[in-house]
Order: C-alpha cells, then sequence, then structure tokens
C-alpha cells in the first residue's frame, strides 16, 4: 500500500501533479480532466469525492511554485501504480496530440524526482504516444 495516514491528503497531492503536468502548456482541457479522474478513481477505488479532492489539488497546484512537494507520495508507491501515473502523465501530455519543450523537460526531471530509468520513461512514451496518434 502506498497511502500511509490519510488517504484523501496523499491523492490530493498526486492529483496536483497530474493538474500540474496538465497546466504546463498553458491549456488544461476538459480531456486532461477527465484522464485525471479516471487516474484518481484507478489508485483509490474507495474515494467517494473524487471532485473535492480535484477541487483541492487544483488549488494546492495554483498557489505552488514547486512539484517536489507533489512527487513524495509518487516516489513511494509500489511500481505498479508509479508505472500507472507515468502513463497518464504522458497520456496528459499527449492529449493535444503533440509534446511541447516544457512538458518533455517536465517528464525527464519527473524521472530523476521519480527515480524511474529512462528506457522505460522512453517506453510507456513511446506507448502513449501510439495510442493518441
Amino acid at each position: 500500500m502506498f497511502l500511509k495516514k490519510n488517504k484523501n491528503t496523499d491523492l490530493v497531492k498526486i492529483a496536483a501533479l497530474l493538474i500540474h503536468a496538465a497546466k504546463i502548456d498553458e491549456n488544461y482541457s476538459p480531456k486532461e480532466q477527465k484522464i485525471i479522474k479516471k487516474t484518481l478513481e484507478q489508485i483509490n477505488p474507495e474515494s467517494e469525492d473524487i471532485d473535492k479532492i480535484l477541487n483541492e489539488a487544483n488549488e494546492i497546484e495554483s498557489n505552488s511554485n514547486q512539484i517536489l512537494n507533489f512527487t513524495k507520495e509518487v516516489k513511494i508507491m509500489d511500481n505498479e501504480k508509479k508505472i500507472l501515473i507515468i502513463e497518464t502523465l504522458w497520456r496528459i501530455i499527449y492529449a493535444d496530440k503533440k509534446a511541447d519543450v516544457y512538458e518533455t523537460s517536465l517528464m525527464r526531471r519527473l524521472a530523476g524526482l521519480l527515480y524511474i530509468d529512462s528506457k522505460i520513461m522512453g517506453d510507456i512514451k513511446e506507448k502513449i504516444k501510439k495510442e493518441n496518434l
């Protein structure tokens, strides 16, 4: 299990990371919102109020100038859930069929922060890219 104390607190931070990725190209679309919501439901199916979590995460992300605080919960997840988050991040990025310089830079930073091997990161990127083309 990756969540320790308050499950919603950890889920809010994960959601904030996903929202940050969605907003980095200055186009936070309904498609990206749907991807984020679906992922949060997969991570924690028992959570009853995903919309409340998303609202709180949106506020936290808007008031933060760094992603380090958002990555802590992802870093301690089991590999299966960590890969789900990475796949979600790439799905968000490719929701508009392209990755800009800011999005790819974010993913390089996250690979280091989350201890994801660059080959694994590249494989996930190519898988998601093919799904969206």
